[in-house]
C-alpha cells in the first residue's frame, strides 16, 4: 500500500531523516519518498543507517514524525520497523494511509511458521516418487511396444500403407552414415583387446589361443554391444531430438488433427529402420574389430593373417555370429522404442528437450546392457 503520489512521479525526492534533540527528547522526522526505487540508490540505506547509529539507545523512546513522507511502500516501512525493534512506538505520527502499511507488518510479525518435524520422511517420499515414476515409464513403454506390434500387423496386412520411404531414410541415417564411426571404434577395440591378451598369452606360451579370445569376445559380445552403444548415442539421441522439436513446433498436434497416427508414421519407420541397420552394423563392426585384432596379433605375437582367418571358424562356431546378429536386431528395436518414448514425452520448451535427449541416451544404453546380460544367461549353452 502506498501514499497517493504525484502523477508521473515514480521516485520522488530522496528519503532523509532529521534528528532534533529537544526538552521532550529525541524527535525523528522523515521526509522524501520512501519507496524501493529511491532506497535502491547507491549509498542511500547506508546513509540512513548512519543517521540512526549514534542514537540507537534512544530510538525506541523517541518521537517519530512520518507525516512529511511523500510516498511509502512496504520496503520503506520495513526500514522503520527494523529501527523500532519490530514493535510500534507509542509516540509516532502517521500520514494518510501509512498506518495501514504498518498494521500489516504488525500482523506478519506475529505470525509464527510451523516448526519442522524432527522425523524427516524426505527419503521415503523421494523413494516412493522414484518408484511411481519408474512404473509410469514402464507402462508407457509397454504401451508403445503394443502399438508398434499393432502397426506392424497393419503394414503386413496392407503393404501399400507402409511408410517405406521413411524406413529407407532411417536405414540410411542410422546405418550407412554410422559406418565410419563404428569402423574406427571397432578397429581400435580389436587392437586394444589383442595387445592386452597377447601379454598374458605370451607368458603361458599359448599364443594361438588369441584367435579364440578375440573371435569369441568380438563376435558374440563386443561387436553387438559396441554397435548398439554407438547407435544409441548417435541415432537414438537424434530420434529423440527430432520428436522433441516436432513437439515444440506443434507438428505432433498437427498430425493428430489431420488424422495421421504417430505410431505408423513416426515410431514404426524408426523401429524397422534400426532393426534392419543394426545387424548390418554388427557384422561391419565385427569385421573391423577382427581386422584390428589380427593387425595387433601380427605385430605382438607374429601370427599371420592367414593363420588367424583359417583358425577363426574352428575357434568361433557359426552360431555365435547368428546370435550376435540377432542381438543387433533386438538392440535396434529397443533403442528406437526408447528414443521415441522419451521424444514423445518432451514438453514444448528447450529445457525439457535437453533433459529428454540425455535421459533417452542413458536409458537406451542401460537397456541394451541389461538385454545383453539377459541374453547371455539364456543362451549360455549356445555356440560353444
Amino acid at each position: 500500500m502506498r501514499v497517493q503520489a504525484r502523477p508521473g512521479d515514480l521516485q520522488g525526492t530522496s528519503p532523509d531523516l532529521a534528528l532534533e534533540h529537544g526538552a521532550d527528547g529525541l524527535m525523528v522526522r522523515a521526509t522524501g519518498s520512501w519507496v524501493v526505487q529511491a532506497l535502491a540508490e547507491h549509498g542511500t540505506l547506508d546513509h540512513l543507517s548512519r543517521r540512526l547509529a549514534g542514537v540507537r539507545q534512544t530510538v525506541a523512546s523517541a518521537r517519530w514524525d512520518l507525516t512529511a513522507i511523500e510516498r511509502l511502500d512496504h520496503i520503506g516501512a520495513q526500514f522503520f520497523w527494523a529501527a523500532w525493534g519490530k514493535r510500534q512506538p507509542s509516540n509516532v505520527s502517521f500520514g494518510p494511509h501509512q498506518e495501514e502499511v504498518f498494521d500489516r507488518l504488525f500482523h506478519l510479525a506475529g505470525t509464527r511458521l510451523p516448526e519442522p518435524s524432527r522425523l524427516s520422511f524426505f527419503w521415503i517420499r523421494a523413494l516412493g516418487g522414484a518408484q511411481l515414476n519408474f512404473y509410469e515409464h514402464v507402462l508407457s513403454f509397454l504401451g508403445l511396444l503394443g502399438q508398434l506390434i499393432i502397426d506392424l500387423g497393419t503394414v503386413i496386412r496392407h503393404p501399400s500403407r507402409g511408410p517405406w520411404s521413411e524406413i529407407s531414410a532411417n536405414v540410411f541415417r542410422a546405418g550407412a552414415q554410422a559406418v565410419g564411426i563404428t569402423a574406427l571404434v571397432g578397429f581400435l577395440i580389436g587392437v586394444v583387446l589383442s595387445y592386452l591378451s597377447a601379454q598374458q598369452l605370451r607368458t603361458f606360451g599359448a599364443d594361438s589361443f588369441i584367435v579364440n579370445i578375440i573371435g569369441m569376445a568380438v563376435i558374440r559380445e563386443l561387436g553387438p554391444v559396441l554397435a548398439a552403444i554407438l547407435v544409441a548415442g548417435r541415432s537414438g539421441s537424434a530420434i529423440t531430438a527430432q520428436l522433441g522439436v516436432m513437439r515444440v513446433t506443434e507438428e505432433l498436434d498437427a498430425m493428430l488433427v489431420m488424422g495421421i497416427p504417430h505410431g505408423l508414421r513416426l515410431i514404426l519407420p524408426r523401429a524397422i529402420g534400426l532393426a534392419i541397420a543394426m545387424p548390418l552394423l554388427v557384422v561391419w563392426t565385427d569385421m573391423m574389430a577382427l581386422l584390428g585384432g589380427m593387425t595387433a596379433a601380427r605385430f605382438s605375437l607374429g601370427i599371420s593373417f592367414r593363420f588367424f582367418l583359417n583358425s577363426l571358424p574352428a575357434a568361433v562356431p557359426l552360431a555365435n555370429l547368428w546370435l550376435g546378429v540377432g542381438k543387433g536386431a533386438l538392440f535396434g528395436v529397443l533403442i528406437a522404442l526408447v528414443a521415441c518414448h522419451f521424444g514423445l514425452r518432451i514438453q514444448p520448451n528447450t529445457r525439457s528437450l535437453g533433459e529428454g535427449t540425455t535421459a533417452s541416451v542413458v536409458s537406451a544404453i542401460t537397456i541394451v546392457i541389461i538385454a545383453d546380460a539377459v541374453m547371455a544367461v539364456l543362451f549360455k549353452d549356445v555356440g560353444f
